[in-house]
């Protein structure tokens, strides 16, 4: 009879902490802690796409140089308390610079390094025919950096925490800005 009722116990205790799963659109709003999360990176990348593909100092660049400009991902350092990665933003951004053709994009080291590591092997092992060249790399003429930072407020069981994400870019040469992107989400917590 112990075991039995043992038994019920655990089938009830089963039942009641059973998770659902329900699949939600992207695009959805969800915020459950009030922390960074993907709609803010969401907001952030429309906000500074939009910036980016409408800069006339971009465009002047642009003009200037003669050619469509060659851009590269550099750092971006997140100086918030939260862990945020940068990444998710980052990414979407580059893609709406890929598909709008206002610039070309070349890997970061990370990834050039991958390659060249593959290019190095395919001397030794590679149809003759179909080797990677050496010397064939594009050069970037602008390097993508950021930061972003964060101010919080607290008091009692309230608290502000205001999310500042900072994009730009960078010419090779000359070290002079091209452009300069700035994007703000504010949030307000009540626990």
């Amino acid at each position: 009879m112990r075991y039995i009722f043992t038994a019920c116990l655990f089938l009830v205790a089963i039942g009641c902490s059973q998770r659902t799963v329900t699949r939600v659109d992207p695009k959805e709003e969800i915020n459950l802690s009030g922390r960074w999360n993907d709609t803010d990176s969401r907001m952030v990348a429309d906000k500074m796409t939009s910036d980016f593909l409408t800069s006339e100092k971009y465009k002047t660049y642009a003009s200037t140089l003669g050619k469509t400009p060659v851009i590269i991902t550099g750092f971006i350092r997140n100086k918030t308390t939260e862990h945020i990665d940068a990444n998710n933003y980052i990414k979407k951004f580059e893609l709406a610079i890929y598909n709008s053709g206002v610039a070309e994009l070349v890997e970061s080291d990370e990834q050039r390094d991958k390659l060249r590591v593959e290019r190095v092997q395919q001397q030794d092992f590679a149809d003759p025919a179909t080797i990677a060249q050496w010397g064939k790399e594009t050069g970037a003429n602008l390097m993508l950096f950021g930061e972003m930072t964060s101010e919080t407020d607290v008091y009692n069981n309230k608290r502000v925490v205001n999310y500042i994400t900072t994009l730009f870019l960078t010419d090779m040469e000359t070290n002079k800005r091209v452009w300069y992107g700035q994007h703000e989400i504010k949030k307000f917590i009540k626990n």
